[in-house]
């Protein structure tokens, strides 16, 4: 691990092997942690990148609101700090998907291939968009302690969670472990964000569409949908897993991932 400044901030990355770069950003509330199957393995094949967003993990953070836009901008600053100007691969959980469309958008120089898991293209309807400004509200008020119980049942394939207790431990115990001026500043900035459908047809990089079994949160359906609307997309099902598929079939995960960009 160490320690980057960029675009004014302080950001904690894991960073290790060599070749091609692989950028992997985690979801919401947590931090690079998530990617703990992919990171040593990965880095067999690959220079990995797995930062923690401003304000999770170690990274700190100041801000009332956090853009997807912003955290964009973040992982292009720290690519610059890291002298990395080699084309990426990016691959994104749920927050991190649609922090990967706006990467897309600003930084398409920047894009070798493009891998988006367990995330949506619309945004929030006034409702979601409205429990998400809730949210925000009751963590900076009472602590994160009431998220792990309010998100895991949705997180989570069934049985994952009564044939992984440590996983499920292990996860309640990072998304309460989220500052609640991260959580905050993130779940406003989620409930802004735009609705990319319409760039789908544009977005002209390889990509790969990675959707869990038994996601309730971005269900398979709707991920097939944006695939089919990509220009240059393959879509693989995780079987036996849920919104969190990259930790909950790790081994499918990682060899999709591996066949995709052709690390034999």
């Amino acid at each position: 691990m160490r320690q980057v400044h960029c675009n004014g901030q302080q950001l904690q990355v894991f960073d290790e092997g060599h070749g091609p770069v692989l950028l992997l950003v985690h979801g919401f509330p947590l931090d690079h942690t998530m990617w703990k199957p992919q990171l040593a393995e990965l880095a067999k094949d690959a220079r990995v990148i797995a930062p923690d967003l401003r304000g999770f993990g170690g990274s700190l953070i100041n801000d009332h609101t956090v853009l997807m836009e912003q955290y964009a901008d973040d992982l292009a600053g720290l690519l610059d700090q890291l002298e990395i100007d080699q084309p990426v691969v990016f691959c994104g959980l749920s927050m991190g998907g649609y922090i990967a469309w706006q990467f897309w958008k600003r930084y398409p120089a920047r894009l070798e291939k493009l891998i988006v898991c367990d995330t949506r293209a619309v945004n929030d309807s006034p409702e979601v968009a409205r429990g998400r400004q809730l949210m925000a509200e009751r963590a900076m008020r009472e602590g994160t302690g009431f998220i792990a119980e309010t998100m895991l049942p949705k997180l989570l394939a069934p049985d994952t969670h009564t044939q992984c207790p440590e996983l499920v431990d292990d996860l309640r115990k990072l998304v309460a472990s989220a500052s609640p001026m991260s959580v905050a500043a993130a779940q406003r900035g989620m409930s802004q964000r735009v609705d990319v459908s319409g760039w789908l047809p544009n977005i002209n990089v390889p990509t790969l569409v990675i959707c869990g079994q038994y996601d309730v949160v971005s269900p398979c359906e709707e991920m097939r949908d944006i695939a089919a609307a990509l220009p240059d997309a393959v879509f693989v099902e995780l079987n036996d897993a849920g919104h969190m598929a990259p930790l909950e079939n790790p081994a499918e995960f990682n060899l999709a991932l591996r066949d995709f960009c052709e690390w034999r």
